[in-house]
């Protein structure tokens, strides 16, 4: 049978830690840019999302975090109520995903980091001369400081939460100031705020807004390695997620208030509002879009050590579970890390990063997209496990007569809670499949998408199958 032993690890995160870690998890400044780029109706989708998707993921969390406050999260909830099979693969789609995820946050801070050098609008991030070295660099970086212990890992995520909060907060300043000088770059009408649910291509966008608020699970994965972590997780949310919905919501009305629609780039769309933003105040401000797009470089990095050790936890629990090989449980007797659950990712994400260039006419941008939507479909399906077990979790508590339940109205507010969040999930699963306006070829792309993530999940069941025929022999 599996072990459910787990070694002693470093309890080296504090609640400061966790916030930061939180919103470099969660905030993806891009996210912005692309919500901007599709108008003011994104803005009440923004609401929409932060009310049936990322307050309930919140609760959730939150509930089984206080209850359940075990290495690898939501790998550890799922199976302690559906058993090691759903555990599986909850956990294989959970860690298979973010391999998809690393190269987009390296590609991200490859577009960025070409303003740092005023060669942002050059064409240099569309050069994979440029953009491959970049990127192998940040992952080897990401990679050897949480290696070395989550004390020092740690200062990378917390410097990446900081790099990207302060861009976000500019921003929303910029809009406000912007607001009170001077006409909207595009007005709004109450009319453009209602989403249009006939335009099927533009309802790609609900699952990419619900996706952009996703990750307030991550830190739960790393439960041995917090102090008072039944305290300091639920906290961790309360103060962060406020943050998160500030910079979204009021970050897109400010990017829709200073930049063109027209003229929104969807992967550099912040740094470029920016930009526009400071020339009013004139030009001995010309530093502040390199010291940003510093900025927010560092936090495309401090992202990428986020999710790298909060899902390299998850691989590490299912080693301890012998479902993966023996390796990936083991503990390095300095650091006291689960170095090889780190380091395998490494070669992993380095395959994808160059899988995603292949192909006539392939850009950074392209590669960009294909990957986020197949991380969509893959990374939805732990988050089905995760409302599903939070209302089950607090079904039996009601049966219980157990009276700990942190969410408001009790076991009937967890019911609607839970399944709200469900229902915006599967909805989202749905509307990814869905072309975004533009696509050249929507049948080859629908082919990339849906063949790769089924892929992926095929060949979990097939280690699944593999690992449970050894231990059973």
């Amino acid at each position: 049978m599996p072990n459910d032993a787990t070694p002693q690890l470093e309890r080296a995160l504090t609640l400061r830690d966790l916030v930061l870690f939180n919103l470099v998890a969660v905030i993806g400044v891009g996210w912005v840019g692309t919500a901007a780029k599709a108008g003011p109706s994104s803005l009440t989708l923004w609401l929409l999302a932060a009310v049936l998707f990322f307050i309930p993921q919140g609760l959730a969390v939150i509930q089984l975090a206080a209850s359940y406050p075990a290495e690898g999260g939501i790998y550890a909830w799922t199976k302690r109520e559906f058993g090691e099979g759903h555990g599986f693969l909850c956990g294989w789609c959970y860690w298979i995903n973010n391999m998809l995820y690393y190269p987009t946050l390296l590609l991200a801070g490859a577009v960025t980091s070409t303003f740092i050098i005023g060669q942002g609008e050059s064409g240099l991030a569309n050069q994979w001369t440029y953009v491959l070295p970049f990127t192998l660099i940040g992952l080897t970086l990401a990679v050897v400081l949480n290696v070395v212990g989550v004390g020092t890992g740690k200062w990378l995520q917390n410097t990446g939460g900081i790099s990207v909060y302060i861009p976000g907060l500019i921003l929303v300043f910029l809009g406000l100031y912007a607001a009170l000088t001077k006409a909207p770059a595009n007005p709004v009408t109450l009319s453009q705020l209602r989403p249009d649910l006939t335009d099927l291509p533009l309802l790609n966008l609900w699952a990419t807004i619900a996706f952009a608020f996703a990750g307030l699970e991550l830190s739960s994965t790393m439960g041995h390695e917090i102090h008072n972590p039944r305290r300091n997780l639920p906290r961790s949310i309360y103060i962060a997620a406020p943050l998160v919905a500030l910079v979204y919501i009021c970050g897109t009305g400010s990017m829709l208030w200073i930049v063109p629609r027209p003229e929104i780039n969807i992967v550099a769309g912040l740094l470029q509002a920016i930009s526009n933003g400071m020339r009013d105040f004139g030009n001995a401000w010309w530093w502040v879009a390199p010291f940003i797009a510093l900025l927010l470089t560092v936090s495309s990095i401090g992202g990428l050590g986020a999710w790298l050790t909060g899902s390299a936890r998850v691989a590490f629990v299912v080693g301890l579970d012998r479902y993966f090989p023996a390796a990936f449980a083991r503990i390095h007797p300095r650091w006291r890390t689960p170095y090889v659950a780190i380091l395998i990712q490494a070669p992993i994400a380095a395959f994808f990063l160059f899988l995603s260039v292949l192909g006539k006419g392939t850009t950074v941008e392209k590669a960009f997209l294909i990957l986020i939507d197949m991380s969509l479909l893959i990374y939805f399906i732990p988050y089905i496990y995760l409302f599903v077990c939070f209302m089950v979790h607090c079904l039996k508590k009601r049966r219980d007569n157990d009276e700990r339940l942190l969410v408001p109205g009790g076991a009937g507010g967890a019911l609607i809670v839970g399944l709200c969040g469900l229902s915006i999930t599967l909805f989202a699963m749905v509307v990814a499949m869905i072309p975004p306006p533009g696509t050249s070829d929507p049948w080859l792309r629908e082919m990339k998408v849906a063949g790769g993530s089924l892929l992926l999940v095929l060949s979990g069941f097939f280690f699944y199958w593999r690992a449970k025929r050894q231990l059973l022999a």
